[in-house]
């Protein structure tokens, strides 16, 4: 600028000597715009070759050391883009630092991995033009962190410390530029983890039911049920779930827990392990007796079960994704048992719907059909793994457990706001659980297994199986209500046509025999603004005149129940001052008591089996 200043009346003394020389006013006139374009041109000449060029690439960095804060020469530093792709590679110094150079503005990864230590994982990390990025890496042989520390300009980039001072002494953008509190400045990109533990979330539920006192529907429900879920270092998450309370007839408190461990990878990738836990105080009603002999009768062993389980999913191509995992199980309970539940679901995208092919071996999994909810839908998740109990039985004074095989193919299309689906399953279950209701506790000595929460108890029917399919439409009416209507069949166990003699556990087997029925489901689902009241409700027509085992082992997202089933869940009001929101539920199974089947054995004795018992069920939960 000093130049171009220098040379401006230079030119115009020139341009005075020639107008005094010629005499002539017309070549003053258009020598004066000539010489000021000559000017204009040297001096943005003279400014261009002054200033440093522009950056608009920015970098990243960072030091690694371990958990004692000493530093971890070479270290393997991966860098990734938004879609995964390895675009550099690099190692750490001496020091422990690396630095990556160059960078559009975007968002990248970094994977940095050493021997004996777990590798630390890093997504969504912003470059900004003419910014640099600083890391701190922490190895550790169990958590792993890495945290954004600082963004710092760049030599030559575009905001100056001119620019700066220009805008701070300007009085309106100084509200934009106040300082941020110290533990703010630790990080660039909103909502990331300056803690140890971040995203810490957690409800306390109390529930009741009505006393269930002909059956229950197998669900442990015994009082207080809490949930907590918190994030370690940011990628990993760690959930703690348990039940606990007075099971129906005991005197002795029962419990449960489960703890679920995840770790979020590159790619989406994020394996799940989940460790359950439980123990049951089995009631002896007066006159059972589990091996048929009055030596059996007396105080029962307490039911125990552990599980592990572990879950994952993958991206095998653009379109097609699979779903996998194991849970092994041991059950204790007059005889030790042990069984492995693996199972596969693939899912292939299609351009306004899906196929879906699903395995399952042992244990049912009916969470592979829930779609995600609200922001609490992982902890309600696990407070219903908690409370779903294996169903043990009796078989000759023997416990068994009831497990089975199912496969299951669908096809969603969706058209607007209709939604189309068609389904078919296959089941073949062993050790079928059906409960049984009477007067007598004793009416099948050596073959009734307490139920724990009711009157009655659970009776093994042997093997089932079972073929069926489900054809459905849902119609959304707006943006809170869903209308769906399903049609299809399912497996029913019937007795047998004429006079059939019940008098022993075998007999009553033999009497059932396995078969299909047609029915129809209405479901409605909604919620209203005004009170954010949730409602699903549904209710399935069909011949109930048999015991309904039904899809043990669905994966649906919308399963057809039989007789009329309604769901309510209710916001509270907020209480000023306390640290938690109230949500009142109330679940409503089977009102009509419809899928009882009665009998009557050569002795007289009456009785019922049914698989979908009338309860009632409500509770109130404070949600953190």
């Amino acid at each position: 600028m000093r130049g171009a200043k220098a040379l401006r009346p230079s030119w115009l003394v020139l341009a005075h000597q020639a107008v005094s020389a010629v005499g002539a006013l017309p070549v003053l006139s258009l020598a004066l715009p000539v010489l000021s374009l000559g000017g204009v041109v040297l001096l943005t000449a003279s400014v261009a070759q002054g200033a440093t060029p522009v950056r608009f690439s920015g970098e990243l960095g960072g030091l690694v050391t371990d958990v004692a804060g000493k530093p971890q020469p070479g270290a393997v530093v991966l860098l990734y883009n938004r879609q995964d792709v390895l675009l550099q590679r690099s190692a750490t110094d001496a020091l422990g630092s690396f630095a990556f150079g160059e960078l559009l503005p975007d968002l990248y990864s970094v994977n940095v991995s050493l021997s004996s230590f777990v590798p630390a994982i890093k997504e969504r990390i912003q470059i900004r033009p003419g910014m640099r990025s600083l890391l701190e890496i922490n190895l550790s042989r169990v958590f792993s962190s890495v945290q954004i520390v600082s963004t710092t300009p760049v030599s030559g980039s575009l905001m100056s410390d001119s620019w700066k001072w220009a805008l701070r002494a300007d009085s309106i953008t100084r509200p934009v530029l106040r300082i941020l509190p110290a533990q703010q400045q630790r990080t660039d990109a909103p909502g990331e983890p300056s803690h140890l533990f971040s995203d810490s979330r957690g409800m306390v539920r109390i529930s009741a039911s009505d006393g269930a006192s002909v059956a229950s529907d197998g669900q442990a429900d015994l009082g207080t049920q809490f949930a907590f879920a918190t994030s370690v270092y940011g990628g990993n998450h760690l959930q703690v779930a348990g039940d606990v309370g007075y099971a129906s007839g005991s005197t002795a408190p029962s419990a449960a827990i489960r703890t679920t461990y995840s770790r979020e990878l590159i790619g989406g990738v994020k394996p799940e392990v989940s460790v359950t836990m439980r123990q049951y105080f089995v009631p002896l009603r007066v006159g059972q007796s589990l091996i048929g002999s009055p030596q059996g009768d007396g105080p029962l062993p307490a039911l125990r079960t552990v599980g592990m389980s572990f879950d994952d999913k993958t991206q095998l191509t653009d379109s097609l994704q699979m779903e996998y995992g194991f849970a092994f199980d041991n059950v204790s309970f007059l005889d030790s048992l042990h069984y492995f539940s693996p199972y596969g679901k693939l899912i292939y995208a299609l351009p306004h719907g899906k196929v879906d092919l699903t395995w399952t071996s042992g244990n049912a999994r009916p969470e592979l059909g829930t779609a995600p909810g609200d922001g609490g839908a992982d902890l309600q998740r696990d407070l219903a793994a908690v409370a779903a109990l294996p169903r043990v039985t009796l078989l000759d004074g023997h416990a068994k457990v009831q497990r089975g095989d199912d496969f299951e193919l669908g096809v969603s299309q969706r058209f607007g706001s209709r939604e189309y689906r068609l389904a078919g399953y296959h089941e073949r279950v062993l050790n079928t659980t059906l409960t049984l209701a009477s007067n007598d506790a004793a009416i099948f000595p050596g073959d009734q297994m307490p139920d724990l929460f009711s009157n009655s108890s659970l009776f093994n029917i042997g093997k089932f199986d079972s073929y069926g399919y489900t054809a459905s439409v849902t119609q959304d009416l707006g943006d809170n209500y869903k209308v769906t209507l399903m049609y299809g069949s399912e497996g029913v166990l019937a007795p047998r046509t004429g006079e059939t003699a019940i008098n022993t556990a075998d007999d009553l087997r033999k009497t059932l025999v396995a078969g299909s029925r047609p029915a129809v489901t209405l479901r409605v689902s909604g919620g209203f603004k005004a009170t954010g009241t949730r409602v699903v409700a549904s209710y399935q027509w069909t011949d109930y005149q048999s015991a309904t085992p039904g899809p043990l082992f669905s994966t649906e997202s919308a399963r057809p129940e039989p007789g009329l089933n309604v769901v309510v869940r209710q916001p509270m009001p907020v209480i000023p001052r306390m640290p938690w929101r109230m949500e009142a539920s109330a679940e409503l199974r089977n009102l009509l008591a419809q899928g009882y089947l009665p009998l009557v054995t050569s002795g007289g004795d009456r009785f019922l089996l049914l698989n979908t018992p009338r309860t009632i069920r409500g509770g109130i939960a404070f949600v953190f």
